[in-house]
């Protein structure tokens, strides 16, 4: 592919436009996969405890079903499913009965569609910056996954984690012997957070999905990375939490999942730049 091709498309633009119809996508994956892997769990626990297999009844993955109106099954057109701009079409409502959409799937496809941009802007027209969009959407899904249900899954966490550990032992991140310390370095420093919180308190402060989604992020942007993607992640956590208390959204005996502040600093380290970020903390 000649030079000006790879200019068009992975200009902003065009990487905007894919990420948006990412983003659509992603919508899908942050409704069905806790779904899907429950169903795997009680087939798990069934299997383990020799019991009837649960009835799952008809299909139902990343694919199958197609895409309807939980309130009265209307299939969602191809034109309604357009991002963003079906969600505005239809004023926010089902074509058949009229109940509202969420306007959290057209912020997913727009949020999407911003980064994958961004990328762009801060890359250039390289191949590799297909391969950060990738990473990105795995961190957007699991950030509403995470808010949603308190789950980061290993199905995402492992392979974003192995996909930094390839990418940089294939040349195409950072050097191999820094993805694999920021890997190692992201899990155990939760891993002694956690266990010095539990031995003291008695209670469990985070997931392990934490520091699996730490060690991936190390293992994209290195060791250094480590500690302002946590004070970002905790001054966000922490002002986000404030507010959803003062607010009333936040119930007495509920938390704020850690995920999304995580992967949201991640996300902003490598858009400012580990550089710029290294230079604030005085380390260059």
């Amino acid at each position: 592919m000649t030079t000006e091709l790879w200019g068009w498309w992975l200009s902003p633009a065009a990487l905007g436009v894919l990420g948006a119809c990412i983003g659509s996508f992603l919508n899908v994956v942050i409704h069905r996969l806790p779904v899907m892997l429950e169903r795997q769990w009680k087939r798990d626990c069934a299997e383990m405890l020799d019991q009837p297999l649960p009835e799952d009844g008809p299909p139902f993955n990343l694919i199958r079903p197609r895409s309807r109106c939980p309130q009265c099954g209307h299939m969602i057109r191809w034109y309604e499913n357009i991002p963003v701009l079906g969600w505005v079409l239809l004023k926010g409502r089902c074509s058949n009965c009229k109940t509202r959409i969420s306007a959290r799937y057209p912020f997913v496809e727009l949020l999407t569609g911003a980064l994958f941009a961004l990328t762009a802007w801060k890359l250039g027209p390289q191949p590799v910056a297909l391969l950060w969009c990738a990473a990105i959407a795995t961190l957007v899904a699991l950030t509403f996954i995470d808010w949603d249900t308190t789950l980061l899954p290993d199905d995402m966490t492992l392979p974003l984690l192995w996909a930094g550990l390839i990418a940089a032992a294939l040349g195409w991140n950072i050097p191999l012997t820094s993805a694999l310390w920021g890997a190692v370095g992201g899990y155990l420093s939760l891993w002694a957070v956690y266990w010095l919180f539990k031995l003291t308190t008695g209670k469990e402060g985070m997931g392990f999905g934490d520091f699996k989604l730490l060690a991936a992020l190390g293992a994209w942007l290195g060791p250094t990375m480590l500690l302002p993607i946590l004070i970002g992640a905790s001054v966000l956590g922490t002002v986000v939490g404030v507010a959803m208390k003062a607010g009333g959204a936040l119930r007495e005996g509920r938390y704020v999942p850690f995920g999304p502040f995580l992967a949201g600093a991640g996300i902003a380290v490598f858009l400012i730049g580990p550089e710029t970020v290294a230079g604030w903390l005085g380390w260059y």
